[in-house]
């Protein structure tokens, strides 16, 4: 990454031998540089899949903004000001999410778009950015459990998804990239369930993610509850990223940080939202939004997004 590379050259000479060692690791790292990005749709919404023979083209929108990371267990502002304007990490994206019944239990999704970052701290108020095609995500789901069919009132909703990505076009050595910008594999299982009160339920999500590009393999983990009222419904829960391996983002401190190839990115978020399905058309507009409250080698992204999902033919189901 150039930009930190030119800053780091102006360090006193008295970090001696360590910041010899930071300048060759830092010139190294010419790969991963990003955080994850890798489209997916919110509350375990893929548990559900389409009417068999169903086609559903659905277009999302999101952007975030962070002022504050963390390294080594310590946070800091990485807020840059100028004409009275705050700037801060910012990413705006949209991509096109489409799903396909292939039977009553069998469904295929591709979501597919492009994304763009740009930031002014790490090189003294100089703007850095890069634009181009988000990593592309895609799997296979077959619905295991369907607890409008099951017999039993405790059977949820679960959804069996092999998942794969495959890597975007945006420059990975940019820090803080939109995306690692790894080829990948997901196996990943998702839960709804209805309980207690008319239209309460819980959601759960869970996936690991094998970059087969960049070695530092992840997990995601989300749970959360919803509230169905005619045909609204309201979503709420946590979210956990977890890399399982790599290496600590080095914070230099004169504006400056050295970036690992294999950055060990952890973080614990809160999301919400909230979506509106027509009674006619089904089509179904959402609203979703993700802050990231704690973490390591992370950004504090605060995300907003909006989606909008089409259906298209199919059979209903029983």
């Amino acid at each position: 990454m150039e930009p930190e590379m030119s800053k780091s050259n102006q360090r006193p000479c008295r970090l001696g031998s360590k910041a010899a060692v930071f300048l060759l690791f830092a010139g190294l790292a010419r790969a991963a540089l990003g955080s994850e990005n890798v489209p997916h749709r919110p509350f375990a919404e893929w548990a559900e899949v389409p009417n068999n023979g169903q086609f559903v083209a659905g277009v999302v929108y999101e952007e975030s903004e962070a002022y504050h990371i963390w390294t080594a267990g310590t946070q800091h502002d990485v807020t840059w000001k100028s004409a009275g304007e705050s700037y801060g990490i910012d990413i705006n994206q949209g991509y096109v999410a489409l799903q396909y019944g292939i039977t009553a239990r069998w469904a295929a999704d591709l979501n597919v778009g492009a994304t763009t970052v740009g930031w002014r701290y790490f090189d003294n108020g100089t703007i850095r950015s890069t634009t181009g095609l988000m990593d592309v995500s895609f799997g296979l789901r077959y619905q295991l459990l369907n607890e409008r069919s099951a017999e039993s009132p405790w059977i949820p909703t679960l959804t069996f998804r092999a998942g794969a990505v495959l890597p975007g076009s945006y420059n990975e050595n940019l820090a803080f990239a939109p995306g690692l910008r790894s080829a990948s594999v997901e196996p990943e299982l998702l839960a709804r369930k209805h309980f207690g009160w008319p239209g309460l339920g819980a959601y759960a999500d869970g996936l690991y993610r094998w970059n087969r590009t960049t070695g530092n393999d992840q997990y995601i983990a989300m749970i959360g509850f919803f509230q169905q009222i005619k045909q609204w419904e309201i979503d709420i829960g946590y979210r956990h990223l977890q890399t399982v391996s790599g290496s600590d983002i080095v914070w230099v401190g004169d504006g400056s940080i050295l970036y690992p190839r294999d950055v060990r990115e952890n973080n614990d978020a809160i999301e919400a939202g909230f979506s509106y399905t027509t009674p006619k058309l089904h089509i179904r507009y959402g609203f979703h939004t993700r802050a990231v409250i704690d973490g390591n080698n992370s950004d504090d992204k605060f995300w907003v997004g909006g989606s909008i999902d089409v259906p298209f033919g199919g059979k209903e189901a029983n």
